[in-house]
């Protein structure tokens, strides 16, 4: 995305209009559940790509797209009528895949989190390999440490 502020004003009016247009104006029954998710429009005002999400399976989103295909020129000609700019910007609909990659995340998550409970399980019994005082002692200690030792085994 451009750092332009005009982009960004007009990518923000046309989410606008896009949604109130989906909501109100475009009766095509495939339209599923949409969501306009983010609109960029480039530095030279002339594309405009439009994020959107379905809410349903890969028929509703394959609707929704033949659906949007169709009246993108009439959402066209709305946005240029409503913006006031000189020239309209060409409109592109785009699947947004950020539910899919948010789920994807939350069962890597889902997945860290349980192997985590598993290692902290493993390591409430665990014990050390060595003895559990692993430093040297001084002569008269060792004589007794020997002696447990020899008492152990």
């Amino acid at each position: 995305m451009n750092d332009n502020p005009r982009a960004r004003r007009l990518a923000d009016r046309i989410q606008v209009i896009v949604a109130q247009m989906l909501d109100s104006r475009i009766k095509d029954p495939r339209l599923g559940f949409v969501t306009i998710t983010d609109v960029r429009v480039t530095g030279d005002l002339q594309n405009a790509s439009v994020f959107y999400t379905v809410y349903g399976s890969d028929e509703d989103r394959e609707g929704t797209a033949a659906a949007l295909k169709s009246a993108t020129g009439m959402i066209r000609s709305e946005v240029g009528r409503q913006t006031g700019v000189r020239l309209t910007p060409t409109i592109e609909f785009h699947l947004d895949a950020v539910p899919e990659s948010a789920a994807h995340l939350d069962a890597a998550l889902l997945e860290a989190q349980r192997r985590d409970a598993e290692l902290a399980a493993l390591r409430a019994g665990a014990r050390h390999a060595g003895e559990a005082d692993p430093y040297k002692k001084a002569s008269g200690d060792a004589d007794q440490s020997e002696q447990q030792l020899d008492d152990e085994q």
